[in-house]
């Protein structure tokens, strides 16, 4: 008769199986890739020793000589001690790729995470779609989308890119908040052979879905030196984030600075005198939030403007910042793209949205008509007048046109405008004004005086209209304020604004320019 003790060193043989499904081939081939097991890596992610698995002794049913597991670990732990569900691709057993078995796992733990209310994170390498299964396969990846559908703006969706992920493993990622992904690894639909077999097309790894090529693309938000980092990276993007969208983030060291500090009044002196001369953005950001704290998000892709998260008084923030050393700040179709993506997801989790303006308006050119710049444009503008949380707009330089609107204006739905007496807001800028209204008078003028007479022309337009005190007369911006009192002043006006409250009319979905 088997003993107790023979079920439990049953149970254990099991367990240690499980744990190296492919045995010492599959150890040989992670170790000839210098990468982590699936464990380790989740165990790098979570705390330590908060994992439980799921699933750990499934296997494919039917089918000779399957594998403990099918591909992938699934499970939930913690992170800074609040719950997460998170998956982790097996390269060992068929290539991480989604078999029957597979889906089911992956489905289970993504409905755990609706049902419980936790972040899911999925550590994807993975060849794609599992040839063998056929259409099966197929229908598990159809199956993860819908369960998008309950995810998406419920619980915060993190996608991590560790290896070489094509096909159909690249269409459940980029559904998820932010994309995260290691220099070495690469995205795309179809890899080089089949694209050289169907088209004819040369094109190497790098140049099709390396990391940084993605990450340029806009498809990537991230792009980590290592998987560690990488983790990092994750963690405390979720430090900012609520569990889902019905509670709160968690309030980091609140009341720190309560009075103007030496940082504040270095914002006295950053704005040049000269409108043509620029400044780095980060200098400002890293003066008006919580201990110079900033986790920016897209920093590879269109890098006129700054995305990311800081903390005001504690509380976690979203930063939509331009950036002048980049086309001047300018706002074109990609720039559009990015804001519009991070208001959303912001306003989806309750985290208030900071504005900060230094734009000269909407880049012009064919090349921006071409790709869409009305239209994404359109959608950069939906995705701020769509948001419901607190806004808060600084309007340090340069606020002209159509950028001065998207950027957090007031007649879009911004709850307080605040500007520095730098602040700069026109239709247009002075060179511009003076070339469309002031030609006659410039032609009517001796040759040799037309070069002075413009720049009195210009200087009396930045002195008499391209001003904040037009703006403030009229209501457009609520006070004009000395720069060293603007982190000071974003705190008590997130304050004034934490029980904000608005909702949309009833429909069943809107229509954002697509």
């Amino acid at each position: 008769m088997e003993t107790t003790a023979d079920k439990l060193t049953t149970l254990r043989k099991h367990l240690a199986v499980a744990k190296e499904p492919a045995g010492e081939a599959g150890i040989a081939k992670r170790a000839a890739k210098g990468i982590p097991s699936p464990r380790e890596r989740i165990a790098m992610l979570l705390d330590a020793g908060s994992f439980l698995e799921f699933d750990a002794l499934v296997k494919q049913p039917g089918t000779p000589g399957a594998l403990y597991g099918d591909g992938v670990v699934t499970g939930r732990g913690t992170i800074d001690g609040r719950a997460a569900v998170v998956i982790s691709h097996d390269q060992t057993v068929f290539g991480g790729s989604v078999g029957e078995t597979f889906g089911r796992k992956v489905a289970k733990a993504m409905d755990f995470a609706a049902d419980i209310g936790c972040p899911f994170v999925a550590i994807n390498d993975s060849g794609g779609a599992r040839v063998q299964d056929a259409v099966t396969s197929l229908a598990w990846y159809g199956a993860f989308g819908r369960r998008q559908l309950r995810l998406s703006g419920v619980v915060p969706q993190v996608s991590l890119m560790l290896g070489k992920c094509a096909a159909g493993a690249v269409y459940s990622p980029i559904n998820t908040d932010v994309l995260v992904a290691t220099e070495s690894a690469y995205m795309f639909v179809t890899g080089p052979d089949i694209i050289r077999e169907t088209t004819g097309e040369e094109v190497t790894l790098d140049e099709l879905g390396g990391a940084f090529t993605q990450a340029e693309n806009g498809n990537i938000h991230h792009v980590a030196s290592d998987e560690q980092a990488a983790f990092d990276w994750v963690r405390n993007y979720l430090s900012y984030m609520p569990s889902n969208c019905f509670d709160r983030p968690p309030v980091v060291n609140p009341g720190l600075e309560p009075e103007i500090t030496d940082s504040d009044r270095e914002l006295n002196t950053i704005i040049p005198d000269s409108d043509r001369a620029g400044y780095d953005m980060y200098e400002i950001l890293l003066r008006i939030f919580d201990d110079g704290e900033f986790h920016e998000i897209g920093d590879a892709n269109a890098r006129n403007m700054i995305t990311g998260f800081a903390r005001v008084d504690g509380h976690p923030v979203g930063v939509v910042a331009n950036q002048p050393l980049i086309s001047s700040g300018s706002i074109d179709a990609r720039s559009s793209d990015k804001a519009a993506h991070f208001i959303r997801l912001c306003d989806a989790f309750g985290l208030p949205l900071v504005f900060v303006v230094d734009t000269p308006g909407v880049l012009p050119g064919l090349e921006e008509e071409k790709i869409g710049v009305i239209k994404r444009g359109g959608r950069f503008l939906y995705a701020v007048v769509e948001a419901t949380v607190p806004i808060v707009t600084i309007n340090v330089r340069k606020a002209y046109g159509g950028g001065y609107a998207v950027m957090g204006s007031k007649s879009l739905g911004a709850d307080i405008n605040l500007a520095w007496p730098t602040a700069r807001i026109a239709v247009v800028g002075a060179e511009a004004a003076v070339g469309l209204t002031q030609r006659r008078t410039l032609a009517a003028a001796p040759e040799a005086d037309r070069p002075a007479l413009r720049q009195q022309l210009i200087d009396y337009y930045n002195a008499t209209v391209a001003t904040p005190w037009t703006a403030a007369e009229r209501g457009y911006i609520d006070a004009v304020i000395e720069p060293a009192h603007t982190r000071l002043g974003i705190r008590k006006a997130l304050r004034l604004l934490r029980d904000k409250s608005v909702e949309h009319g009833p429909r069943k979905h809107n229509l954002m320019p697509l």
